[in-house]
């Protein structure tokens, strides 16, 4: 195969996997913990308060700080990929070809981080 075809499927590939394997183990891991319930339900075993709670849903209990955590570290995110950009505008002989195209690319995780940061300030201040 061409690198020029590789390369990008490659990066779309990680991609994926990054976003979809958390996902699927964190489902895997509440259908064994269901089954262990289900097995101690039927023994007529007591089931303990831990398991119930581990089976809920993080994304139906809130928790007040997720916005601002995912906000800095999309914001990290976006300073790292422009220092990149800076050290491989300096080692690189075409001066510049590479610094705007990795900035443009830090923008997306930035602005997502500080849109992230705002639903966190303005979350704290419905609760205040």
């Amino acid at each position: 195969m061409d690198a020029d075809i590789l390369i990008p499927i490659s990066f779309f590939l990680f991609l994926a996997a990054v976003i979809l394997v958390p996902g699927y183990l964190r489902s895997k891991e509440k259908e064994r913990l269901h089954e262990t319930l289900r097995v101690a339900y039927e023994k007529g075993q007591p089931v303990p308060p831990e398991m119930i709670e581990a089976l809920q849903s993080n994304r139906l209990r809130p928790q007040p700080d997720r916005d601002l955590r995912r906000g800095i570290v999309l914001l990290c995110v976006a300073a790292a990929m422009v220092v990149f950009g800076l050290m491989l505008n300096q080692i690189s002989e075409t001066e510049g070809h590479a610094l705007w195209p990795i900035v443009g690319g830090a923008a997306f995780p930035g602005f997502i981080g500080v849109g992230y940061i705002a639903f966190w300030l303005a979350s704290r201040r419905k609760t205040a």
